[in-house]
């Protein structure tokens, strides 16, 4: 059974990573360091013709003093941490808390390099996500052992590993009048009349006429068509985006077996089917791999529920989904999915044109700042970088705005905010259930976070669906769960050998969290 402990911060600062203080690297929008000695604070559219071809409760202290020491502390109304300074209409105060929100970041040609990938690690990035419709296995390869070794080196931070599968795509531009495309029966199977989408809807195509080999098309919204583009469909043509896994993905998954990634991000899941196929596949490798759902197909949303349950989470893949419904329908759907995700216990990510303008402009729009804090304050897992990292100009710009719009957003959520009304049904036969809840209560009356000993990362899951107010510091033995944990809101995870004792486990726990507290003592004071 996992063990379930409560901290208590009595003093404390926010640390950068790399031991400078964040006054001195803000224009660096470094993150939070892993190990913050303050628990919890103040959170204060031309007309023409194409062809397109064939994842013992005690209460203790971490004291920023020249003594470190641990005692117990009585815990009074008169006492509890002020949660809010009186900031809502001035500057707000520097943020002493971590950001529980987490980042994925798509690795590509502006930061596939060793230097790049060490900035977007301390600066924000949570899971280093690498896009097969871009680049080869080769060039992803390169990222996987970058972020490996990033991982190895790193004492108090781990990067996650996420390989996103292709989907139906414009595979190269041939001639200014011709693309081809990835799908061998896409010929058999498009009728005339049947409408195409590219690009998430930024160009599509209406279905005039075929030939054995090619499909002739009248441009309907035109634009810059570029290769490597995703190819979808209006709804009544989805009968040739087939339920199963596709031919080209089985290379990618086979890759990602080979090289041991922590999370599969699945492309066109029409239904459970898929999943379960991909997921017997991974347990006849002998592999422990998780496999995040892309809503990116109207045909998935009747088959929401059992598509998210056979599932380890879910990633709302807003532009696609955008051409294929009501633009409208989409934040609500948004919305539906996280909660959905919330009760049942799985991780959700908000994906695509998050930042879009910051993929060639040094500043964000204000509605996408607005966009990056709804999706905050709805409770998803993560925030996604798609362009923005990949291929932007100014990658390390965008991670750290949106490392700073999550951090200030999550700084006005209350703990009363609304849950789903059945969080936590899904594991109500589990005993982890009670400890998850009492110990989410504990830190949001007492203003603690929790310290949990896992090596399933199961009890850490469970406790950050819950959202508790403190840090969910998860120590584990696991180097597999460290990483895979740290796609999950809230958790901190810690690589740490168990010994038989569990007292003396605990103990270093608590030793490890002392230590980086006392080591960040000189930059406590630098950054005050």
């Amino acid at each position: 059974m996992a063990q379930v402990v409560a901290t208590r911060s009595i003093q404390g600062s926010m640390l950068s990573p790399n031991g400078r203080s964040l006054s001195t690297r803000s224009d660096k929008f470094l993150k939070p360091a892993s190990f913050a000695v303050k628990v919890l604070g103040n959170k204060a559219k031309r007309s023409g013709r194409v062809s397109l071809k064939s994842r013992r409760v005690v209460d203790t202290s971490v004291r920023s003093s020249s003594c470190v020491e641990t005692q117990v502390v009585p815990v009074s109304p008169e006492n509890m941490p002020n949660k809010f300074s009186d900031t809502s209409v001035g500057m707000w105060s520097k943020p002493t808390v971590r950001r529980k929100t987490k980042i994925v970041c798509t690795v590509g040609p502006s930061t596939n390099t060793r230097e790049m990938i060490w900035k977007l690690a301390e600066a924000a990035m949570n899971v280093a996500r690498m896009n097969m419709s871009h680049g080869d296995h080769a060039s992803h390869k390169k990222v996987i052992d970058l972020v490996k070794e990033y991982n190895a080196q790193s004492k108090d931070n781990t990067i996650a590993i996420m390989l996103d599968t292709k989907g139906p795509e414009v595979r190269r531009v041939s001639t200014p009048t011709c693309a081809s495309v990835n799908y061998d029966d896409f010929v058999n199977d498009v009728e005339a009349g049947d409408m195409l989408l590219v690009d998430g809807g930024m160009m599509s195509f209406m279905v005039k006429s075929k030939t054995k080999d090619s499909v002739k098309c009248e441009v309907v919204d035109g634009g810059e068509l570029k290769s490597r583009r995703h190819l979808n469909a209006e709804e009544k043509v989805q009968r040739y985006l087939q339920p199963l896994v596709r031919s080209f993905d089985w290379e990618d998954i086979k890759f990602g077996v080979e090289n041991k990634v922590d999370f599969y991000a699945v492309s066109i899941v029409k239904d459970a089917q898929v999943v379960q196929e991909l997921k017997n596949y991974l347990k006849g490798c002998g592999v422990d791999i998780h496999v995040i759902v892309k809503f990116e197909s109207a045909d998935s949303i009747p088959n929401l529920h059992s598509i998210i349950t056979a599932s380890d989470g879910a990633m709302v893949a807003r532009g696609d989904l955008g051409a294929k419904l009501p633009i409208e329908e989409v934040p609500i759907l948004q919305g539906k999915i996280i909660n959905l995700c919330r009760s049942m216990g799985k991780a959700v990510i908000v994906a695509t044109n998050m930042l879009e303008s910051m993929i060639v402009h040094p500043t964000p729009t204000r509605a996408e700042v607005s966009d990056i804090a709804i999706a905050v304050r709805e409770g998803a897992d993560a925030v996604m970088l798609s362009g923005e990292t990949a291929h932007g100009k100014f990658p390390l710009k965008a991670a750290g705005v949106m490392h700073t719009v999550a951090l200030r957003t999550e700084a006005t959520i209350t703990t009363s905010s609304e849950m789903p009304a059945n969080l936590g049904q899904a594991f109500k036969n589990h005993l982890s259930e009670m400890f998850a809840y009492h110990a989410t209560m504990m830190s949001n009356t007492l203003g603690i976070s929790t310290v949990v000993f896992t090596k399933t990362g199961f009890m850490a899951i469970l406790l950050s669906h819950y959202r508790p107010s403190g840090t969910i510091y998860a120590f584990t033995n696991e180097k597999k769960i460290q990483q895979r944990l740290a796609l999950y809101q809230g958790v901190c995870p810690i690589y740490m050998e168990f010994s038989g004792d569990a007292e003396e486990t605990f103990a270093n726990a608590l030793a490890t969290l002392l230590v980086n507290s006392k080591e960040s003592l000189s930059k406590i004071l630098s950054v005050k």
